[in-house]
């Protein structure tokens, strides 16, 4: 299978400074870089290292501080991305990631909104979505939308299954906007990956890979990455395959065991 495979710098090469990660990665053989956030990044400085490396930019979180699921967030949630985007086609990234809950340090989440019902939060998810698919269409920068896990890095984030997500891009059908399919969360969350795979493989638009329980390369845990790249393949899958995930020991073991397995 040769999918393109792209290595998230915030997660792994924790032993390098971060602007000679891309160069890094690209020796290692990645084909891409991707990180979480950007306002806390020198964005030109960025966009030359990645030149330098001739490696490609996958993409980053776009939103931040407010969440898709709170009405009252529609216009500084879409202001902020906006900024986002412009951010992305400044140094070349493909697609910025979006969520269902802020998130803060660590991945916390902020607010569990446990004061609103599933249906305000759904519809507000939907109507938000509606205009992040315009923004995307009209920007040409792909997004993504991601389901956490709710058992352990991510409690009280709303969007928690491949089916919501998947049956939202569906439902508002665009081309720029698909889910970000993250192996390690729904192995957490709800299993049968494979199943899933194949169900929602016309939303497929970034896959995230690390193993569970641990979050380290694919080996350390009990996801079986030889069917799952099996499957990606089954279902022509062709898009990027983010390595989100932090090494056991070192970077340079967890690339040898990234390398070996799809």
């Amino acid at each position: 299978m040769k999918n393109m495979k792209c290595a998230c710098i915030d997660a792994m090469y924790g032993e390098t400074p971060f602007l000679e990660r891309f160069n890094k990665a690209k020796q290692d053989g990645f084909d891409f870089v991707e990180f979480w956030s950007w306002t806390d990044k020198d964005l030109g400085a960025i966009k030359d290292a990645a030149a330098a490396a001739g490696i490609g930019i996958g993409g980053f979180n776009g939103d931040a501080d407010y969440s898709l699921i709170d009405p009252t967030h529609k216009k500084p949630y879409l202001e902020f991305l906006a900024k986002s985007v412009e951010a992305a086609q400044k140094i070349g990234a493909r697609s910025v990631t979006i969520h269902s809950n802020a998130l803060g340090d660590g991945g916390v989440v902020v607010n569990h909104y446990t004061e609103l019902s599933d249906t305000v939060k759904l519809c507000s998810m939907y109507d938000m979505l509606l205009e992040c698919a315009k923004m995307a269409e009209e920007s040409g920068i792909q997004m993504n939308l991601e389901a956490l896990n709710i058992t352990t890095d991510h409690v009280g984030n709303f969007l928690a299954n491949t089916r919501m997500a998947a049956e939202m891009t569906r439902l508002i059908g665009s081309p720029k906007l698909k889910i970000l399919y993250d192996v390690y969360h729904m192995q957490l969350n709800e299993g049968s990956l494979c199943d899933n795979i194949r169900a929602y493989a016309d939303q497929l638009g970034h896959i995230h890979v690390a193993d569970a329980p641990g979050r380290h390369e694919p080996g350390t845990g009990e996801i079986n990455y030889a069917n799952v790249f099996a499957c990606l393949e089954e279902v022509g899958y062709d898009g990027l395959i983010g390595y989100e995930l932090f090494p056991k020991a070192t970077t340079a073991e967890a690339v040898k065991a990234i390398m070996a397995c799809g």
